[in-house]
């Protein structure tokens, strides 16, 4: 009976969404997804015997988490066919990018038909779940499956905290279906406690986020786009990186008005969303006024001009990590309206100057940390911006000192991928015998 109510409610949501769904569709050109599979399950079947490990990673950010999670477990665990669910169109194109031995499908709509199919067409040995990503139909189907489901890198906000803690009976039954909780913080485990989740299946790691960045500017991703974006000449960077509206208006403004105090400094702007490329484009062109260079017209093997005047474009997927790395001070976007901002993590890894503004509940934590350690500005809205970019880029000594305390934390945190990968294989069991070792596996299935 529960299972049908529950399917009654999402479909009372859907309805009601559904003029929604269709605007982001029509108007701000937000794809949806494969319908058969959200709505149905109807994943391809898989057809192998070796195990199967299902990642459910909900975007972009939840996507760049797996690589060395997945080698570390390919590692210790044995020989697996790597599923790989998002929820968004960006994040799904992205993990076919990143793992194109992999199966990757979209996460199924938690409807009871949608879901159970989805499970009994990938047969998966365990279920593993990024951060927070809870349904209770899946985790009932599940159940009665017998299969594990595990959460990795779990966090949860206070803000969040405080809007489960509404529907906690809700919550907390779907917590006691979770095989293992394993989490960022002691902080984080106190809330899941809170909300009913079992104290022995908790475990505190830290963050996956930390393991794997790259600290190195001269690695060779950094390096080729410091020459295809025609900034060899060692001028001043500017990267604005996972920006929402109006931070891309708030950035270009502040640029334009501390280069005379900056002679030569370039502008790099990334926006979180696809979506939204050719509406920033438009922004800067039009109501700006300012000539862009789109990373996305770049011919492959071509140079753009090492023209200061210009802001660069960078209308692509999964390369902000590297372009961090040309930053000497790094804007941190989110953190200007109120989306609780994105990981100050990458730029901080590379010693970037890193600036941000007082959103950032996403990231509390590691903010506590900057902030603590003198390693970040915070400025309190966009008016503060211009100063807070001049004075960054004219002290360049105060500026370097900040980034090395921010790459200093950010080593000083990493290790959990091993410890997270280890509690895994204790609730996966023991690896079949006589299997090798192989980081990925299977088909890819749209």
């Amino acid at each position: 009976m529960i299972p049908w109510l529950l399917n009654l409610g999402w479909l009372l949501v859907l309805i009601v969404a559904s003029p929604w769904l269709a605007w982001r569709s029509l108007v701000r050109r937000k794809r949806f997804g494969d319908w058969r599979q959200k709505l149905f399950g109807l994943v391809a079947p898989r057809t192998t015997a070796v195990p199967a490990l299902w990642f459910h990673a909900v975007s972009v950010g939840e996507v760049l988490q797996l690589p060395r999670l997945i080698a570390e477990l390919a590692r210790t665990w044995g020989d697996f066919e790597v599923i790989i669910s998002t929820t968004t169109a960006t994040g799904h194109e992205l993990a076919r990018q990143r793992f194109p031995d992999a199966r990757v499908v979209y996460w199924p709509l938690d409807f009871s038909w949608a879901v159970g199919t989805a499970l009994d067409r990938l047969r998966p040995a365990g279920v593993v779940l990024v951060e927070l990503e809870l349904w209770p139909n899946f985790l009932r189907a599940a159940e009665r499956r017998g299969v594990p489901v595990l959460l990795v890198n779990g966090r949860i906000t206070a803000r969040s905290h405080r809007g489960y803690r509404r529907v906690r009976p809700l919550v907390a039954s779907m917590l006691r279906r979770v095989t293992r909780l394993i989490v960022q913080s002691r902080e984080y485990a106190d809330r899941f406690i809170d909300l009913g989740a079992p104290p022995d299946r908790l475990h505190v790691c830290g963050s996956l986020k930390y393991d794997g960045v790259e600290t190195d500017r001269d690695n060779p991703r950094t390096q080729g786009f410091r020459h295809r974006l025609g900034l060899t000449d060692g001028g001043p960077v500017l990267v604005a990186g996972s920006t929402h509206a109006p931070e891309e208006r708030l950035v270009a403004e502040a640029w334009r008005a501390c280069r005379s105090a900056v002679p030569g400094l370039r502008l790099v702007v990334a926006p979180r969303h696809a979506e939204r490329f050719d509406e920033v484009a438009r922004l800067l062109t039009d109501e700006l006024g300012i000539s862009v260079l789109r990373r996305s017209g770049l011919a492959a093997g071509a140079v753009m001009p090492a023209d200061p005047d210009r802001v660069i474009l960078l209308d692509s997927l999964g390369e902000l990590g590297a372009c961090w790395g040309l930053a000497d001070v790094a804007y941190v976007g989110g953190s200007l309206c109120p989306r609780g901002g994105q990981s100050m993590i990458e730029p901080a890894a590379y010693g970037a100057a890193l600036l941000f503004g007082p959103n950032t509940w996403n990231f509390a934590e590691f903010v506590d940390l900057l902030r603590r350690d003198q390693a970040a500005r915070v400025v309190g809205s966009g008016d503060e911006l211009p100063g807070a970019l001049t004075e960054l880029f004219t002290d360049s000594l105060g500026s370097a000192r900040m980034g090395r305390r921010a790459r200093e934390l950010v080593l000083g945190c990493q290790g959990s991928t091993a410890e997270t990968a280890r509690l895994l294989v204790a609730c996966l069991g023991k690896t079949p015998p006589g299997m090798a070792v192989r980081p990925v596996g299977g088909q890819t299935a749209g």
